[in-house]
């Protein structure tokens, strides 16, 4: 039987590390979301499972960005990073990778296959105004959503892979097209979410619908 508390909601263990983030804005982010019991907890938390529930969570949402790859030959929590997160696709257990999360891990292949995109090099910038259009109606998270603008930090980068499939873009020299992508990764569903920087976005209704309704299919129950 699980440690986590047995409630009707999605239980999300989201992690955090090798960035800094708007701690208020991030946690009210989370505490308000409809449908989702989200942990915050850093990757030292996630790896060493304490509580013993990393296997039971229905979503793992990835909000961290460390660099290079992971070594196994560290001491501690470090060097068992990599055979933990290998561990990704191999259970039902949704992966919801939010913003900066896409650029985790760099150098190491794994982390590319996982979001579906090899090439990962990036520039970025801040406070850009974005025009956010749907890219399928038809996908449970986008269903029925309309256009919307919000301000946000943008990446320039490679586009996605052609295996996702394609859920939100936006028109802007300073961005890619693609800023949103679900796929399927070995036996887990893992949506990309390219937003997400600081509360300027976490406050946009619009950010917010995408987030909780990424977090529901991913858990499979939207």
């Amino acid at each position: 039987m699980s440690n986590l508390p047995q409630t009707d909601s999605a239980s999300v263990a989201v992690v955090t590390g090798g960035h800094a983030y708007d701690v208020p804005g991030f946690h009210a982010l989370f505490r308000n979301l409809s449908g989702a019991d989200c942990y915050i907890q850093h990757m030292e938390d996630f790896v060493s499972d304490a509580g013993q529930v990393r296997q039971d969570y229905d979503v793992v949402l990835f909000y961290n960005m460390p660099g290079g790859a992971p070594q196994p030959e560290l001491e501690g929590y470090q060097g068992r990073i990599a055979g933990v997160l290998e561990e990704l696709g191999s259970r039902s257990q949704g992966v919801f990778v939010l913003h900066h999360g896409i650029l985790a891990y760099p150098d190491w292949p794994f982390w590319s296959d996982l979001i579906g995109m090899v090439e990962r090099s990036f520039t970025f910038h801040h406070d850009e105004q974005l025009h956010v259009e749907i890219a399928q109606h038809d996908h449970p998270i986008t269903a029925g959503l309309s256009a919307w603008e919000m301000v946000d930090e943008t990446y320039v980068m490679a586009e996605p892979d052609a295996d996702n499939d394609i859920l939100l873009t936006v028109d802007h020299p300073r961005s890619t097209v693609a800023i949103a992508w679900s796929r399927t990764f070995r036996q887990a569903p893992v949506f990309c979410f390219q937003s997400g920087h600081d509360n300027k976005t976490y406050a946009n209704p619009h950010f917010r619908r995408i987030v909780e309704r990424g977090i529901q299919w991913c858990a499979g129950r939207l």
